[in-house]
């Protein structure tokens, strides 16, 4: 299919505005970054962003500004509250560990972005999607596997092992997975587990493999990272710039 020159980011005439937000669940704070492009009408669709396990830093951010030059009116959204991060393993595991030790409230964190976003009046609240990175590719399928009010979302290099109850049989949500092949943290049996509970959903899905691509593919500071704490990843550029043109597609398709 061909995508429209918009949806690669072509306009010659984007105007895209950010701005930092906060929303409200239970007394606590959150801490989102909306980006769109107000050159273009509304209601434009919109897409959740979910950060990694680093929490709410630059890298979410900077999806989600991708994402508005697509013409997405896109929330990167705070799953740890008050837009807390980290650039340290120990602490980035903590903090994910202990937002999903209850998935109700997770799923309600979750949810509290969703709103948020549905309710802006730049935004179709019948046309929204989400996305995520590593930890953030679990919550996006374990929200499309709780029933949450998405058309569609999208894993890149996340946990594809369920939180809780597998994907519903008829569930209407698309799901799209970019996956690396060599990733120790998503092992082959993960994969064929996955590609199992989809078929078994009779769900509308697609799951990429990229050969010899390790967990963080499209993140260029997982070297880095890497060298620095002697973990399993590694930035693939090809992966990286062939799972973003997938999105594209998959979006589209998903959203118009």
């Amino acid at each position: 299919m061909a995508i429209p020159l918009l949806l690669l980011g072509a306009s010659a005439q984007a105007a895209v505005v950010t701005e930092e937000v906060r929303y409200q669940l239970d007394g606590q704070s959150y801490l989102g970054y909306l980006a769109y492009d107000d050159s273009l009408p509304a209601p434009l669709p919109g897409v959740l962003v979910v950060h990694e396990w680093w929490g709410h830093n630059d890298y979410v951010r900077q999806r989600a500004d991708m994402l508005a030059e697509l013409g997405y009116a896109a929330l990167a959204l705070d799953m740890y509250g008050d837009g807390r991060n980290t650039e340290h393993p120990s602490e980035a595991g903590e903090f994910a560990k202990a937002s999903l030790a209850s998935l109700p409230l997770a799923e309600r964190r979750f949810n509290a972005a969703r709103d948020w976003l549905a309710a802006h009046p730049r935004v179709d609240d019948g046309r929204i999607a989400a996305i995520g990175y590593c930890y953030g590719g679990g919550v996006v399928l374990h929200m499309a596997r709780a029933g949450a009010e998405l058309k569609a979302v999208a894993s890149f290099h996340g946990s594809l092992a369920p939180l809780a109850d597998p994907l519903p049989a008829g569930s209407p949500v698309r799901i799209a997975v970019f996956n690396g092949a060599a990733d120790p943290l998503v092992p082959a049996e993960q994969v064929a587990a996955f590609r199992q509970e989809m078929d078994a959903a009779g769900a509308d899905y697609l799951l990429v493999d990229y050969p010899g691509a390790l967990h963080a593919f499209t993140n260029p500071r997982a070297d880095s990272v890497a060298a620095e704490f002697n973990m399993p990843l590694g930035y693939d550029a090809q992966a990286d710039k062939d799972s973003w043109l997938q999105l594209q597609a998959f979006l589209h398709e998903s959203l118009e």
